[in-house]
């Protein structure tokens, strides 16, 4: 009797085993996931988003009910396509002009600076001690003034490269400017000879009581990477290493500082020694360094980095706070983000088609709306693979979508 028993306990025990498993499967586990917390929302949530039965909402429609609600779409814009400026500042085979920084206005005049420099780029194959590595390498600052924006007159050098041996003997290039109590300062990455791939760049100031200069530069630059990463061997990988250390401990770049809130903040693009790629592309993010005077010290945010995502910096006052473009890499680049307190930023609207290394038009009214300064301004554009151009952009805000004919 007992053996006949064991098997048809051996078959409960194999059914329900079966039901368990079935259960616990991936497909009904994620089910479960989604359905058990069940979220309050309003009918009228429902139909905004779309959502059809509130016991069941994806991981999507969970984020897309975290939104905002007071979120409109002043912050949504579009980008035109570049066009050519004229002049001094038309494309011209061998020399490159590129990374403008903001312009201001100063006697009638709309004024730039830029990154200038000759030649084609070899790259790091060969004689780095004189050759060319990158389009940026052996430049030096030189700027423009124009009446209207379009036509611009080349008016000469504005910072020089340093003598040999300074921290700044390579290039000096990426400027953007600031004006403060009748001064005028010029902020911009500096590099040492020789220009390897792990050499560290440094973000160097420049000082003037005149647009037009003289310009007085500072002995030391006025903010480096973090000395808390270790290069693995001796070969010039700039992917090996045995401790990546800081966002920032490879190279700090694309400086501009903003006066605000009685300081001055000093925000920056890091690069980390070991730079991944990650599912948002390069392994770039950004922070900020703060100071009492618009020379120094400057301490770096314990809150850095302040972004996860990003290339060149493009910030500007809005609101009491900081506004940022976000572009090219990272999860959430191709956005317009704002922060209340120049730290902590949040998603604004998501763009497309961002110009590069914008310079921002400062004359444009920060608080007419928080894009008014997107309105047009300049860029850089790479006419072939040796040289690059500075151009203009425009942009305008998009606040619904038609079909032809159809009336708005």
């Amino acid at each position: 009797m007992k053996r006949r028993k064991y098997p048809l306990l051996l078959f409960v025990l194999v059914l329900f085993w079966a039901c368990n498993t079935q259960n616990n499967s991936p497909d009904n586990k994620i089910e479960k996931d989604h359905t058990e917390s069940t979220i309050e929302i309003s009918d009228e949530q429902l139909d905004k988003l779309g959502i059809t039965d509130r016991n069941h909402i994806s991981a999507a429609s969970k984020r897309a009910l975290q939104w905002p609600t007071d979120l409109g779409n002043e912050w949504f814009i579009e980008f035109s396509g570049l066009k050519p400026l004229k002049g001094d500042l038309a494309y011209e085979e061998g020399v490159v002009r590129r990374d403008p920084s903001a312009m201001i206005k100063e006697n009638g005049k709309y004024y730039v600076w830029y990154s200038k420099s000759t030649g084609p780029t070899q790259g790091f194959a060969g004689d780095i001690e004189n050759d060319k590595v990158f389009p940026w390498d052996r430049c030096d600052i030189w700027y423009a003034t124009s009446e209207d924006g379009w036509t611009w007159k080349e008016e000469g050098l504005a910072v020089a490269r340093g003598e040999k041996g300074e921290y700044d003997d390579r290039s000096v290039f990426t400027v953007e400017i600031m004006k403060h109590e009748d001064i005028y300062y010029l902020c911009y990455q500096t590099v040492k000879s020789p220009y390897n791939v792990r050499v560290k760049n440094q973000v160097g100031l420049a000082w003037s009581n005149s647009p037009n200069g003289p310009w007085t530069k500072s002995k030391e630059p006025i903010l480096s990477p973090a000395d808390n990463g270790i290069w693995k061997g001796e070969e010039q990988n700039r992917f090996m290493v045995e401790k990546k250390g800081d966002f920032d401990s490879h190279k700090v770049h694309d400086p501009c500082i903003i006066p605000y809130k009685g300081k001055f903040y000093l925000y920056y693009k890091g690069e980390q020694m070991g730079e991944e790629i990650t599912f948002g592309g390069r392994q770039i993010r950004h922070g900020v360094a703060i100071a009492d005077n618009p020379k120094g010290p400057y301490v770096k945010s314990p809150y850095n980095p302040v972004s996860n995502s990003g290339h060149e910096i493009c910030v500007w006052p809005y609101n009491g706070g900081i506004a940022a473009l976000i572009t090219t890499d990272g999860p959430e680049k191709n956005t317009i983000q704002w922060a209340p307190d120049g730290i902590n930023f949040n998603i604004m609207s998501s763009i497309q088609g961002a110009p590069h290394a914008i310079g921002l038009n400062r004359t444009a009214d920060n608080e007419k709306e928080p894009t008014e300064i997107l309105r047009w301004g300049l860029s850089h554009i790479y006419n072939n693979g040796d040289y690059q151009s500075i151009m203009r952009f425009s942009s305008e805000r998009k606040t619904m979508h038609t079909a032809k004919g159809e009336t708005k």
